[in-house]
């Protein structure tokens, strides 16, 4: 077994042709392209994809490859799964040469081997380059091709680093170099993702409402924090590609997540000081108000610089840890403590200033005045109620999310009778704190 880590971007056909170019600011050994084809397979009720497992044969040079990947870690477009490789005379399953211990308990491999069908594959050219930057060897692997499933397909066009030898850290440098190019998004759809996509015959991805942070009742502050970043990193993600396929209200919910970044860094603001986060919440901040001038195309802001550059920077923030350098000894200790707990104080003083601010507005224009703020504090409580019943949680939120409806589509007339309903629901977090 080894583990994979590898950062994808998704390329436009402009940013593939200057890759080359870019790539001989570095030392490096180039492998000229070669065809290669995948095979993905699957059961009929997808057992694996619910066992977060893909199952390969991949042929190159009349050499073939099973590879089972089984569940990870993907931030932004940082992979880092387990993978194991086994080589094949012929493109023939042989799941009893895996280990035995990567299948869920009671597995009867030799049944599900059986059951197992072709599903989808993808077929493309594969340019390598193994880049020497700082202290690390890093491989770029560009693919050009097709994802097919039956009679639907769609182009490939991805450049993948994989860290062979040295730091992540050298390699979020490099990805953030050769992201200047243009051109680039980060990628967190592997190509298995798009595949299943496609075999479930291509429906439109709808715009998602922004999710319930998910956190286990004896989580950390810490953990919360990075559970809660990482959520909005993966809606924002999510709305890049909704935007790129045509539509177009994804661009509100790309900005959403930006909005909820920014929620919370205010959450976490008292733990982490804000010197160790200033210049990455410029960076947003910049975004955000370039989002916000006008509607944008969506191939021009998805593939820009800024947006890319961003990505990076918070995915590195996160998987790198950085705010650990900036924290003392008072601080550490506040951040593993319990993000139930710390919860329960911030939900309270979230109902408190919701309670305050709607509790006398008699004024549409007051309302009007004052949604800005609503949306705000609902986006934190989404990133707090993690560790909560998520129907306790869903009935504080409904009245308040009605009341936020109402203002967006200017029911006047509803709006002080919702605001005196939001203000009367009672909480769900305070029989926690004991």
């Amino acid at each position: 077994m080894t583990i994979e880590i590898e950062l994808k971007f998704i390329a436009t056909p402009e940013a593939a042709e200057k890759l080359g170019e870019a790539l001989t600011r570095w030392p490096h050994q180039h492998q000229a392209a070669r065809e290669l084809t995948n095979i993905y397979f699957e059961t009929e009720d997808n057992q694996l994809r619910r066992w977060d497992m893909g199952l390969r044969i991949r042929g190159v040079d009349q050499r073939f490859e099973m590879t089972l990947k089984a569940a990870g870690k993907t931030i932004g477009g940082l992979h880092q799964r387990p993978e194991y490789n086994v080589d094949l005379e012929q493109p023939e399953l042989q799941l009893a040469q895996l280990p035995q211990e990567i299948w869920p308990e009671g597995t009867d491999v030799t049944a599900l081997q059986a059951r197992l069908q072709p599903l989808f594959t993808t077929h493309f050219q594969r340019e390598q380059w193994l880049v020497t930057y700082a202290g690390s060897e890093i491989e770029v692997a560009f693919d050009r091709g097709e994802v097919t499933a039956g009679e639907l397909s769609e182009p490939l066009y991805e450049v993948e680093l994989e860290l062979k030898q040295g730091s992540r850290d050298d390699l979020m440098q490099f990805a953030a170099e050769l992201g200047a190019i243009g051109g680039l998004r980060l990628g967190s759809l592997s190509k298995a993702a798009r595949g299943y996509q496609l075999a479930q015959g291509n429906p439109p991805r709808p715009c998602q409402p922004f999710p319930l942070l998910k956190a286990g009742a004896k989580a950390q502050v810490e953990e919360g924090m990075v559970a809660a970043m990482s959520a909005a990193l993966t809606h924002w993600q999510y709305h890049e590609e909704v935007w790129l396929r045509g539509d177009a209200q994804a661009q509100a919910s790309v900005t959403e997540a930006l909005e909820a970044l920014r929620q919370a860094f205010a959450l976490f603001g008292a733990l982490v000081p804000r010197k160790a986060s200033s210049e990455l919440r410029q960076q947003l901040t910049t975004l955000e108000e370039y989002l916000n001038e006008e509607p944008r195309v969506a191939s021009e802001s998805v593939f820009s610089t800024l947006s890319v550059t961003t990505q990076l920077a918070l995915t590195n923030w996160i998987v790198a840890a950085q705010w650990q350098k900036w924290l003392d000894d008072k601080s550490r200790a506040k951040l593993q403590s319990s993000f139930k707990r710390f919860s329960d104080i911030m939900l309270s003083r979230l109902n408190a200033d919701l309670k305050e601010t709607f509790v006398d507005v008699q004024l549409a224009n007051e309302f009007y005045d004052k949604s800005t703020r609503l949306t705000r504090q609902l986006l934190a409580a989404h990133l707090l109620s993690g560790a909560y019943p998520a129907d306790k949680v869903h009935d504080w939120l409904s009245p308040w999310q009605a009341l936020q409806t109402a203002i967006a589509s200017k029911r006047e007339h509803e709006l002080r009778a919702l605001a005196k309903l939001a203000v009367k629901q009672p909480v769900f977090w305070l029989s926690s704190q004991k």
